[in-house]
């Protein structure tokens, strides 16, 4: 599979961002969109999420820390699969207003796990 660190789109009219069809399997199990660490968002697959940031998210729930993150990363959480042939998947107008994010998209790997979506000319 050919790896992808970075890739640009336009959304559509219905606020729907194509994934690459090079990372479509990586999305097979769904995707998972968040609020990033600032303004910006994470997009995740479902399966990445399930096993590596959700069990990370039930600490202690005595711990600040813990609590912070769970705000941070459910506030806004959306899960939906790709629609079919097309490859897509349709970004909330909340997490859009959030990240400041009009019509063009810049996407980055990180760390080969999962992406932050931003406005294009914030990269």
């Amino acid at each position: 599979m050919t790896q992808v660190d970075f890739f640009q789109r336009k959304l559509d009219d219905k606020r729907r961002l194509t994934i690459p069809t090079e990372l479509r399997e990586r999305f097979a199990s769904g995707a998972v969109i968040t609020r990033g660490f600032g303004n910006y968002l994470h997009l995740y697959p479902k399966d990445f999420w399930e096993q590596v940031v959700e069990p990370k998210l039930e600490g202690d729930v005595l711990d600040e820390r813990t609590a912070d993150l769970n705000v941070q990363f459910r506030m806004g959480k959306i899960e939906q699969a790709l629609d079919g042939k097309q490859g897509r998947i349709t970004l909330e107008q909340h997490l859009l207003e959030y990240a400041g994010i009009d019509r063009d998209v810049s996407a980055i790997s990180v760390g080969n796990k999962y992406w932050r979506i931003m406005a294009a000319d914030m990269g």
